[in-house]
């Protein structure tokens, strides 16, 4: 088992920035990409941004590429999303995910193993 803990969301006026984390615990060893995603009220939980176990290869949705970063530090077991030009479209709970015994970049939400709880983020206009 694998645990999540996002932390870093709150409120954001438009065009400021926001950085989230996400702690794994529990059986954390081997490889495992990471990803995160989102959900506003009434919509689908719709992908992010994902990273590969060495954190070379990335992906990111179309309206996040250019404003969001993500990263991560696998010493410390922990993800990271860096979210500058905040919209106020991209108010949401925010999720991180983990795939285990994977080095690739996985983008689909039905692939990942756990969640995190979410955190939710606002961005006020």
């Amino acid at each position: 088992q694998v645990q999540l803990v996002e932390s870093g969301g709150g409120l954001a006026q438009a065009g400021g920035s926001l950085r989230l984390s996400c702690a794994a615990s529990g059986r954390t060893f081997g490889n495992y990409a990471m990803g995160w995603f989102r959900q506003a009220p009434g919509k689908e939980r719709e992908f992010v941004a994902a990273i590969s176990w060495s954190g070379r290869s990335t992906a990111y949705a179309d309206s996040v590429k250019g404003r969001f970063t993500i990263s991560r530090d696998n010493a410390k077991n922990t993800v990271y999303l860096q979210m500058n030009s905040l919209k106020p479209e991209d108010t949401a709970v925010y999720y991180c995910a983990s795939k285990v015994n994977t080095i690739l970049v996985v983008t689909t939400k039905e692939r990942y193993d756990y969640w995190g709880q979410g955190t939710q983020v606002t961005v006020s206009s």
